[in-house]
């Protein structure tokens, strides 16, 4: 029982020696191998590989793949008419050399991000500098993202280089400060009011013009027509007129006779209306006074 305990432990020693010795390096990774403190080795390729065990022999990692660093600063720029701005911006970089980064940066990429975010802030300060509002605005953006990359390289390549590479440069927005920005956006929504405004005074007066034309034209309209509706009626009552006169001259008694009538119907229109006349002497019913037996009193009224 003890041999078998003893055998035991030694498996298991060995086991966590074997363990200590081997280490895989990740297709994502560099492995960097030290020596009591000291980088003996950079293994680039992905696979198992072997080592003495600590404190003889140790291994840390380093990402090889392609990192992103996003501005993380709010500080306004100056412009070259003094104009105070913000930016936002990114970088992508990589680790190309771990020997030279670990030895002039730092054992990790946050390391290498700290550096490098100060490095391209004072490069993008000292080209905006340079340009006006409206060149950071418009196509010549990219030349300063271009003159930005060109002097970040020229700093990781220096008399120490880091040992990493700058692929890209971008901004990804140009904004005045936030005092400023208001005061624009005040200004902007004043020039919106201001030409509201105008727009309704212009189409309030359109349309009290086009209402006036309106009232105007159907003035003329009712005018015009008025004028043909009296100038036909006119020209019915001569045509009447000149009919009335023709068949009157044709009989003149009859023509008295229906004068007559007419006369008798207006004059007794109303219901409850009396008349007392001396048929003897009175004109108006002289029409009467051939079909009456005498002379003598007459009362006349309408009935109906």
């Amino acid at each position: 029982m003890n041999r078998l305990g003893f055998f035991a432990t030694i498996s298991m020693v060995a086991l966590a020696l074997m363990s200590s010795m081997l280490f895989v390096v990740d297709q994502r990774q560099f492995g960097v191998l030290y020596a009591l403190g000291q980088i003996k080795e950079v293994i680039t390729e992905p696979g198992l590989n072997f080592k003495l065990p600590p404190p003889f022999q140790n291994v840390s990692y380093i990402d090889k793949r392609l990192l992103t660093l996003d501005s993380s600063d709010t500080e306004p720029m100056l412009t070259a008419e003094k104009q105070r701005v913000v930016i936002d911006w990114y970088v992508r970089w990589r680790i190309s050399e771990p020997t030279e980064y670990i030895r002039n940066v730092g054992l990790d990429e946050s390391a290498g991000a700290l550096q490098l975010n100060r490095v391209v802030r004072n490069a993008f300060q000292g080209e905006i500098n340079k340009r006006t509002v409206n060149e950071l605005l418009s196509a010549k953006r990219e030349a300063l993202m271009a003159d930005v990359k060109r002097e970040v390289l020229e700093a990781v390549r220096g008399a120490k280089p880091w040992g990493v590479d700058v692929v890209d440069v971008r901004v990804t927005r140009v904004d005045y400060v936030e005092s400023i920005t208001e005061s624009v956006y005040r200004r902007m929504e004043a020039e919106r009011k201001r030409v509201a405004n105008e727009l309704r005074s212009t189409g309030a007066a359109e349309g009290e013009k086009i209402r006036a034309d309106a009232d105007r034209q159907r003035e003329i309209t009712i005018a015009n027509a008025y004028r043909d509706a009296q100038k036909v009626k006119g020209q019915g009552d001569a045509e009447a007129a000149r009919i009335y006169a023709e068949a009157f001259g044709r009989d003149p008694q009859f023509a008295q006779f229906y004068r007559s009538l007419e006369a008798y119907k207006a004059t007794f229109n109303k219901k409850g209306d009396f008349m007392v006349l001396d048929s003897s002497s009175s004109e108006f019913f002289k029409t009467f006074r051939g079909a009456m037996p005498g002379p003598g009193p007459v009362v006349a009224g309408s009935r109906k």
